[in-house]
């Protein structure tokens, strides 16, 4: 998969950027918020990327930073909810305020970003409010669990190596009992073995 990539804006577009790599330019999509952040045609610029497979596409989504690639992720796991309906939601407005409006079950506001109406607002808040713990330590939100340590960075790593995906991973992670006594070979281990039986 393609984590994400470095190299030089060639142009913006209204939802994309293209990204020079030494000759081989890229589309890559990204929300309205992220795009003003990244500068002008010249620049050097580096993000973080998911790729979308489609039948009849490839599409590389965007992200200036790891919370915004998160909250991405958690929104297209949501039945109904596609890369671009999270992307109008991530453009709507900023991480921290989605983040409060599913843990207040705010739907009135949710509802109010293009293309989300009040029944896939209400199944956002439904899905994700339980989930809000995986992207809480990078927003510095209260009574959010721990950094992770070093070896759950590595026991991530491989098991993104192993075709799972990042969200996949850190649940599976995130639901191992004494996980801090583990060296990252036995956190793998046990969170295929979670994975697995899931």
């Amino acid at each position: 998969m393609i984590a994400g990539l470095r190299g030089t804006i060639a142009a913006l577009e209204p939802q994309a950027v293209v990204i020079d790599l030494h000759g081989f330019r890229l589309r890559v999509a990204m929300s309205s918020r992220a795009l003003a952040s990244l500068g002008t045609p010249g620049d050097p610029v580096e993000i973080l990327t998911h790729l979308v497979v489609r039948e009849d596409q490839l599409a590389l989504y965007g992200f200036p930073e790891q919370a915004e690639l998160d909250f991405f992720l958690l929104l297209i796991a949501v039945n109904g909810v596609g890369p671009r309906v999270a992307l109008n939601l991530l453009s709507f407005t900023d991480i921290s305020t989605l983040y409060q409006a599913i843990a207040n079950e705010d739907v009135a506001l949710l509802s109010k970003a293009p293309g989300i109406g009040k029944a896939t607002a209400s199944r956002i808040v439904f899905d994700l409010k339980r989930k809000l713990g995986d992207i809480a330590p990078l927003l510095g939100q209260p009574g959010a669990p721990a950094t992770r340590d070093a070896a759950d960075q590595d026991a991530l790593a491989a098991l993104e190596a192993l075709g799972y995906s990042l969200l996949e991973a850190r649940n599976a992670l995130a639901s191992l009992e004494g996980r801090a006594g583990m060296t990252p070979e036995e956190r793998v281990f046990a969170a295929l073995q979670r994975l697995a039986s899931s």
